[in-house]
């Protein structure tokens, strides 16, 4: 386990019931009399969107909108995004939906400062200017996009997620409003749990761990594992939301600062080259990938089991067997067959998963090729 020469740091946090209601106070604080929201259908749907920008209207703070981000947003359609806001003459950009919404605020809020297109900025440390101020606020409890300095777009020509990465673009405010998550539905709450229980899963095995990210991420576990399930059957239970939203928030601090691995890398090219959901692809993968890693990190999988089930006296593959319990009472695919996936996608699939080497690097376990397509199959 290696330890961080510096902590990244996180967004200032508001958290509670109505607590969106602080927005007009946060745009106040940092001078802004206009501000871009960015958001897809949903919140249009569900009213959060027009119940906040008449919040701002009344506090005499001028809205433009931009509510047609997808759930899988692709490079094509942030430069889309782009070519329509970059006149709107804003002074701040809040993020309000889930991941993808908040990932394309935070890619506008850095091309509003620095010119150029989308593509320009795909890697690592690739921002040069200070991006416009961001807000996040996060309608999902998933993935913790409202703390990470990390934006996923889809490339549809590599066919593959990519990412833009740079500590300029973890957003300065976020705020967790668990009344915002209750219009969510079952399925959605499912995906996204899993998808934020998966970032504190692989951030604690993660070969980055720390003593820092691993507060964070058994917390985060904890949290999670304790309310997905009712969440998911009770979605007006406000404190089961409450505590996902916090746990997605606690596991966005623990993979920002050690990291993922292996699940997300063998997801991306399951989003890239099929469509599939990004938290449905992470949770197909995960039990396969976690059996395969248990020999990396046995110790750490014990530790994983006792915290997902509540029991001490487990055995690291019954982390694997609870999260297999999850994903079944989720109703979330059992495999890559039922996603509709071809054993003839195989070396393709492979291949993908092996170019993400910045994941793989970190995994608790070393993966070649030859591993990745006996995995791939293992997931059927």
């Amino acid at each position: 386990m290696t330890y961080p020469t510096r902590i990244l740091r996180t967004p200032d946090v508001y958290c509670g019931v109505n607590s969106f209601h602080k927005l007009p106070q946060i745009l106040k604080q940092i001078q802004a009399t206009s501000v871009l929201f960015i958001t897809g259908s949903s919140s249009v749907q569900s009213g959060a969107l027009k119940k906040i920008t008449e919040l701002l209207k009344e506090n005499d703070i001028f809205s433009y909108c931009y509510s047609k981000v997808l759930a899988e947003p692709t490079i094509e359609q942030l430069e889309d995004m782009l070519k329509e806001c970059r006149e709107y003459n804003v002074q701040a950009v809040v993020g309000l939906g889930g991941g993808s919404a908040v990932d394309a605020a935070k890619v506008a809020a850095a091309l509003f400062t620095n010119r150029g297109s989308v593509c320009d900025y795909i890697g690592i440390d690739t921002i040069v200017n200070v991006p416009l101020p961001i807000i996040a606020v996060p309608t999902t409890a998933g993935t913790g996009s409202e703390t990470t300095q990390i934006s996923i777009v889809t490339d549809n020509n590599q066919q593959l997620k990519r990412a833009i990465v740079s500590e300029k673009i973890i957003p300065n405010f976020a705020v967790l409003d668990p009344s915002l998550t209750l219009t969510k539905p079952p399925k959605l709450t499912a995906a996204t749990g899993m998808d934020a229980l998966i970032h504190a899963l692989e951030a604690y095995v993660a070969r980055n761990a720390s003593v820092y990210s691993d507060t964070f991420a058994l917390k985060a576990i904890e949290l999670i594992s304790r309310n997905i399930l009712t969440a998911y059957r009770e979605g007006s239970n406000i404190k089961a939301r409450e505590n996902m939203l916090l746990g997605s928030y606690m596991a966005g601090i623990a993979f920002a600062n050690a990291g993922v691995g292996a699940v997300h890398a063998f997801a991306y090219p399951l989003g890239g080259m099929y469509g599939i959901p990004h938290g449905i692809a992470n949770s197909v993968m995960l039990p396969t990938l976690m059996r395969f890693n248990i020999v990396g990190s046995e110790e750490r999988f014990a530790i994983l089991a006792s915290k997902l089930t509540g029991d001490e006296n487990t055995s690291p593959s019954d982390s694997v067997a609870y999260v297999s319990f999850l994903c079944k009472e989720l109703d979330i695919p059992s495999g890559l067959k039922e996603l509709g996936i071809c054993r003839s996608s195989l070396d393709d699939l492979a291949s993908g998963a092996m170019n993400v080497t910045r994941l793989l690097e970190n995994n608790p376990r070393t993966i070649n090729y030859e591993d990745a397509i006996c995995i791939y199959e293992d997931a059927f």
